[in-house]
């Protein structure tokens, strides 16, 4: 089993940055995704950025030249460097971890707002 803890949320004004974490705990032997999702409120939750096991990255058009996925493995820890942020990247963040079972953080949310 993994549990996953995110943070580094908070409020940015427009254009501003942010730089999310998320750090595992315990362990699933068949790991192969690790992935930031959102949820706006009143809307779907959307993949946003992922790293498969061979640390290849990939981002959603939304998001394609502004955030960063990365990890630390020694940390068990990834990260979502999000620069030049929008009023419409407000939103709830989870972690996400894919392996025999998928695996869910309680989120933190982020508000883009002047």
């Amino acid at each position: 089993q993994v549990q996953l803890v995110e943070s580094g949320g908070g409020l940015v004004q427009p254009g501003g940055s942010l730089n999310l974490s998320c750090t595992a705990s315990g362990s699933d032997p068949r790991l192969n995704v690790r992935a930031w999702y959102r949820q706006a409120e009143g809307g779907q939750r959307n993949w946003v950025a992922l790293l498969t096991n061979g640390n290849t990255p990939n981002y959603a058009d939304s998001v394609k030249g502004r955030f960063t996925i990365s990890s630390d493995n020694a940390k068990n820890t990834i990260y979502l460097q999000m620069n030049s942020l929008k009023r419409e990247d407000t939103a709830v963040y989870y972690c996400y971890y894919r392996g025999r079972d998928t695996y869910w953080g309680s989120g933190t949310q982020v508000t883009v707002s002047s």
